[in-house]
């Protein structure tokens, strides 16, 4: 496995520790001690090069059409959107379901490490990764089961909080530095690239209301789950911001499209899909609405040093 690290000076080390501390210590210091996120310039506004990594989230399982079944990746995700708006001179999207941090060094089935896409010459990037790091499909699953004890309470919640700690605020606080790596390899294999990290979107009602059984979960669950996305972006930002990467926030965009909405407006589907998609993800409308946070994100940091 090849190690890449940035050289950061002593202020940027510290800035560093700082913000990750940040994180392990409960977000604690927030955003409001982190100098703004700064991005590399895109050149003449028209990408040569442009690498999409990520999970499923960014590869868009189940929307046609699928181009990659074993990675669950369709040319209807996010970045193959946003390649289509930007034209660039190269597009690569090695973005697979289930990928986790570690999938950007090693190999998933016929899918090589992520990173091994990125060279000298990629001049933008996006990142979507923490979700599977964090553990999405077994907190779904959790907490669908308790439900079933006490429909009208908050089991998942009680059972996450049982040690004393709330252990999905934990989980998400050790996956910061995991991400940090990656940004800081990000960097070391295309020093030029402007590199965006992608942020969840909403699924769950903003208002911390539910849908049981649509959403199989407790009432008194949905408002914690809601929260423990938020905490997750949350991380991503602040992560990024100390790996000089932009943000992209893609969770307000989507608040009253998430998976307890009528069909027709939902842009995240529930675990029984009614739209081609994986349950519990976006659907080709949850796809095109990152894409267009990612585009109007782009278009506003161009120029920027």
């Amino acid at each position: 496995m090849t190690k890449d690290t940035r050289p950061a000076g002593a202020a940027g080390g510290r800035r560093r520790a700082a913000v990750l501390g940040a994180a392990l210590g409960g977000f604690a210091l927030v955003a409001a001690g982190t100098a703004p996120a700064t991005a590399h310039p895109a050149g003449q506004g028209r990408e040569v090069a442009y690498v999409a990594l990520g999970d499923s989230y960014t590869s868009g399982p189940g929307i046609p059409r699928q181009v990659d079944t074993a990675c669950g990746r369709s040319d209807h995700n996010y970045p193959s959107l946003v390649a289509v708006r930007r034209q660039p001179a190269a597009f690569t999207d090695v973005s697979c379901g289930g990928a986790t941090t570690a999938e950007m060094w090693r190999a998933q089935g016929a899918n090589p490490p992520q990173l091994d896409a990125l060279d000298r010459h990629t001049d933008l990037v996006t990142l979507q990764i923490g979700g599977n790091d964090v553990g999405f499909g077994t907190i779904i699953g959790t907490c669908a089961r308790l439900a079933a004890q006490d429909p009208a309470g908050n089991p998942c919640e009680r059972s996450y909080r049982a040690s004393g700690h709330d252990q999905l605020a934990l989980t998400i606080a050790r996956t910061a530095p995991k991400v940090d790596r990656v940004l800081r390899a990000v960097h070391a294999r295309a020093p030029h690239a402007r590199v965006v990290v992608v942020g969840y979107p909403d699924l769950l009602p903003d208002d911390g209301s539910g849908c049981f059984p649509q959403v199989p979960f407790a009432k008194g669950d949905f408002p914690y789950l809601r929260d423990t996305g938020k905490r997750l972006n949350l991380m991503l930002r602040l992560v990024a911001a100390v790996n000089r990467a932009a943000y992209v926030d893609t969770y307000g965009p989507t608040v009253g499209h998430d998976m307890c909405k009528a069909p027709a407006d939902r842009w995240i589907e529930p675990l029984q899909p009614s739209s081609p998609a994986a349950p519990a993800h976006p659907n080709a409308k949850g796809e095109a609405a990152m894409a267009e946070a990612v585009l109007a994100r782009l278009d506003a940091g161009r120029g920027r040093h």
